[in-house]
């Protein structure tokens, strides 16, 4: 009787310690409910206990990625784009969260709205230009998608007890019965650009042009003055080392001068007829002519 009263009371215990405890795993919140009303929140892992009549309700504490559909929105202009995002979000205060959502479909289902409501006014204060463009002071979607991030945070916290750590802009494009003409008034455009651009290299590419050929008529004509400069020297100091030799020997100078003379007077092939004291033919006579007519000069030059 003793042993089956222990063993009664030991498994009413075990019942009773089953009901009264209970484990929070690590990345999950713990909510103890009494008759549907939030009475104890638990963040911390470890072992938490109960009364046998509460309810436990666990949430997951890590980070969700929620990507909701694509959706058509107009800009500043009234043109119509299809933009799609991505929400970073996670559980912040259990308790409200359990009293707003309730679980993740219904917070995903709030964050939608949210999210609907903020980039759809976003992208209606903002013109095309900031989300496509090909100048970088134009475009200004990280800026916009901060502004959206922190209005959607807010509003989340607030309201639901949901932390929205990032909003990403996944696409954003034409609607596709729009995108032809869209697409062909950009291509206009970018070929107005692309000659715009032409033309100016190419009157840029002129200037240059026309610059390096001034440069280089100005660097010829300094170099042929320098050149005839230095021609002219080298010509006076060549007639003057010129000079200079033929005044030490006058015998070759004369002898040179008949040679070139000879040269130049009589074609090829012609038939000479000299009389005996001609210079040529005294030349062609004796190699020594000119050592003796040198002399009798020389003579002749004394008596005078």
């Amino acid at each position: 009787m003793v042993i089956a009263a222990a063993l009664g009371i030991a498994g009413i215990i075990a019942a009773l310690a089953k009901l009264c405890c209970f484990t929070v795993e690590t990345g999950e919140y713990a909510l103890v409910t009494e008759f549907g009303k939030p009475v104890q929140v638990i963040t911390a892992p470890g072992l938490g206990f109960k009364y046998p009549y509460q309810s436990v309700r666990s949430f997951d504490s890590r980070l969700f990625a929620y990507t909701p559909a694509s959706t058509e929105f107009l800009t500043l202009e009234k043109t119509p784009v299809v933009a799609a995002s991505t929400v970073l979000w996670r559980v912040s205060d259990p308790k409200k969260f359990f009293q707003t959502v309730f679980d993740r479909a219904g917070a995903e289902s709030r964050l939608g709205d949210i999210l609907f409501a903020e980039l759809g006014a976003a992208i209606g204060r903002s013109p095309l230009g900031a989300f496509v463009s090909i100048e970088p002071k134009d475009f200004r979607a990280d800026a916009i998608l901060a502004e959206v991030s922190g209005k959607c945070r807010e509003i989340a916290l607030r309201d639901y007890g949901i932390e929205v750590i990032d909003v990403l802009l996944r696409s954003f494009d034409f609607p596709k019965q729009n995108r032809p003409p869209l697409y062909s008034r950009m291509k206009s455009e970018r070929g107005r650009l692309s000659m715009k651009f032409r033309s100016e290299g190419e009157e840029e590419g002129l200037k240059i042009r026309a610059a390096a050929d001034r440069e280089k008529s100005r660097i010829l004509s300094e170099a042929l003055k320098l050149a005839q400069q230095h021609r002219g020297e080298g010509e006076g100091k060549a007639a003057r080392i010129y000079a200079e030799s033929l005044s030490k020997g006058p015998e070759f100078y004369e002898f040179v001068r008949t040679m070139q003379a000879s040269r130049n007077l009589i074609p090829k092939g012609t038939t000479l007829m000299l009389p005996a004291e001609s210079e040529l033919f005294g030349l062609l006579q004796d190699s020594s002519h000119y050592n003796r007519g040198g002399a009798n000069r020389k003579a002749g030059a004394k008596a005078r």
